[in-house]
Parts: structure tokens; C-alpha cells; sequence
């Protein structure tokens, strides 16, 4: 009776070969230390960014750079675990496998925070009013400048004002027919509601003042909304700039729709 190809010693499994460690095991083991080390610090900007330990930009490529080395930790780990069948070689599988799951969860959470408007224009500096941007009051100033703002609080000029108006040509005044005093209540509450800081608010003037502020990196821009009689309507007009950063990623202009169409829907 002839003997089984596994009864010869020294005989290997079918994902090992001879003098050496058995297939994937290489793979796996450095992938798993990628997704450990990427875990380690996209939880150490998301954390930091949210807790204030860290400026918003460190946090925020902190968080970054532990991404990439989580989506490198995945292709490894995928070459490893197809080399060896699933068995991780000579190291736990579990691990193995626990570290692609770990670095897909992270992988998904970054695409949560991927920029709100695709292929958006590096600017930070969004206004309704190109011609005629709406002005931060001393108030804000001094909020910025205590803030650490890096930007200045001036309009950024006529190279914004043209890079705006191809990337975003729906960003117009809003005319309402409400006056001037109901839109301004109906503004107030719609800032409010949007979860953001009110820094200044009158009135008489037409003018609110706020601070929106994001939820893990804590990025803040600034905000001001102008409201002119029209008619026997009102004329709203807003701006909205970055604190830090030459590009916002489309953040200023998503957060500039999403005010006028509240406050559309509010005012009727």
C-alpha cells in the first residue's frame, strides 16, 4: 500500500514550500502592523481635532496619513490572505483578519468626511454678493484674531470673486417677499438650528454674525449674513470664510445652500 503524500516527514501544507515560512505570512504580518499604526493615529486626529488638543489642520493630516496606511494595511493584507488560502500563514488568522476589518471601518469613516463638493476650487472665501461681499463688524474680527485665524478677515479679492463664479454660479441673493424684520427672526432661528455659534446679531442693522464649527476636526468659518429691505421684500446675502486652510473643499458654499434653503422654507 503506498503511503499518502502527508505521511512523508518533512512534508509541507499546500500553502507552505520548503525552507521557508508558509505563504501570505510576510504579507499579513506587515499589513497588520499598518492597521494598527493607521488605527493609532486617525484616532489620534480625530480625537485631538474634537477635544481641542490639536489645531484642526495637524488633526486633520494626522487623521489623514492614518488612513492611507490603513488602505496600504488592506492590499496587503488582501494579497496575504489569498496567498495563504485564508489562513493568514504562520500568523493568526484572527489578527489578520481583525486588522482588514479594522482599517475597512476606517476607510469608510474617512469617505464620511470626504469634501462636500467634488472638485472644488482652492478657495475659502464664499459670498452670495460678489460685487459687494457682506463685511465682518469689529466683533468678529476680534473673534477671529483670538481665534488663531490665519486667513485674513478682508475679502479675498478678484481671483476668488472669478474662481467662485464658475464653480458655484447658483450661489445668488436671495430675495424674499417677507420685510426685512421677519427674515431676520426667520435667520436667526435657521442659524440656530444649523448649530452654529451666534457671535453678533442686530437688528436694526440687518446683520447676524456666527461661527460654524465642524464636528471631529473642529475647522471653523466664519459667518455673516445681510439682510436689505427690497421692495416691500428683503434682499439676503451671506459669507462665509475659513478660518484656516487656502481651500474650504466646498465646505463654505454647501453650508451657504443649505442656510437659503431653510430659510426659504421658513419664510414661506
Amino acid at each position: 500500500m503506498l503511503p499518502s503524500a502527508g505521511s512523508y516527514r518533512g512534508s509541507k501544507p499546500m500553502n507552505q514550500t520548503d525552507g521557508k515560512r508558509p505563504l501570505g505570512t510576510r504579507w499579513c504580518a506587515i499589513g497588520s502592523w499598518l492597521a494598527g499604526i493607521g488605527l493609532l493615529l486617525a484616532a489620534a486626529g480625530a480625537l485631538g481635532g474634537r477635544l481641542d488638543l490639536l489645531a484642526p489642520l495637524a488633526a486633520f493630516m494626522l487623521f489623514g496619513i492614518g488612513a492611507l496606511l490603513a488602505l496600504l494595511a488592506i492590499v496587503l493584507l488582501a494579497i496575504g490572505l489569498l496567498l495563504s488560502r485564508g489562513s493568514a500563514g504562520a500568523m493568526s488568522a484572527g489578527r489578520a483578519w481583525g486588522a482588514l476589518a479594522v482599517s475597512a471601518l476606517l476607510i469608510g469613516f474617512s469617505l464620511t468626511q470626504r469634501p462636500a463638493v467634488e472638485g472644488a476650487p482652492a478657495i475659502h472665501d464664499i459670498s452670495t454678493d460678489l460685487d459687494d461681499p457682506p463685511a465682518f463688524s469689529e466683533t468678529m474680527r476680534a473673534a477671529r484674531e483670538a481665534g488663531g485665524a490665519q486667513n485674513p478677515v478682508d475679502y479675498a479679492g478678484e481671483e476668488t470673486a472669478r474662481a467662485q463664479a464658475a464653480a458655484y454660479p447658483d450661489l445668488q441673493t436671495l430675495v424674499l417677499d417677507a420685510p426685512p424684520a421677519a427674515v431676520f427672526e426667520a435667520a436667526l432661528a435657521v442659524a440656530r438650528e444649523l448649530g452654529w455659534d451666534i457671535v453678533s446679531s442686530d437688528a436694526a442693522a440687518g446683520r447676524i454674525e456666527a461661527t460654524a464649527t465642524s464636528r471631529w476636526f473642529h475647522f471653523r468659518d466664519d459667518v455673516v449674513i445681510r439682510i436689505r429691505p427690497q421692495g416691500s421684500g428683503s434682499a439676503v446675502d451671506l459669507r462665509s470664510k475659513s478660518r484656516v486652510g487656502r481651500g474650504d473643499m466646498g465646505a463654505n458654499a454647501a453650508r451657504i445652500r443649505e442656510f437659503l434653503r431653510r430659510l426659504q422654507a421658513a419664510t414661506g
